[in-house]
């Protein structure tokens, strides 16, 4: 774990549009990933924002002790089992923006 003490953290938006009609379970699944990805190792932020001029659009933060951490998250089974479950519930694919502070 010492090698990541000098990595740059991992700054992740993801960005999803869900289906009106299924806000309550979407949202249901989101929580469940929030609640299971902040036990995880390296995760610094996962945080759940609903945008406030959009129905059914919603956007997680994320900080990560490094991209490693984030990769390890992409393999978890609660991740993976988000997918699974919130597809048929997407508008669209999810957006998802990932890079280092600047400033």
């Amino acid at each position: 774990e010492i090698i990541f003490k000098n990595m740059k953290n991992l700054y992740i938006v993801a960005l999803f549009h869900f289906k009106e009609n299924d806000l309550m379970d979407a949202l249901e699944l989101l929580k469940k990933l929030v609640h299971e990805t902040r036990k995880e190792d390296g995760c610094i932020q996962y945080d759940l924002v609903e945008d406030h001029e959009n129905i059914g659009v919603f956007f997680i933060t994320e900080i990560w002790e490094s991209v490693e951490h984030h990769f390890q998250h992409n393999g978890t089974d609660h991740l993976m089992q988000f997918r699974i479950d919130s597809a048929r519930m997407l508008e669209k694919s999810a957006e998802v923006y990932k890079g280092f502070k600047t400033f």
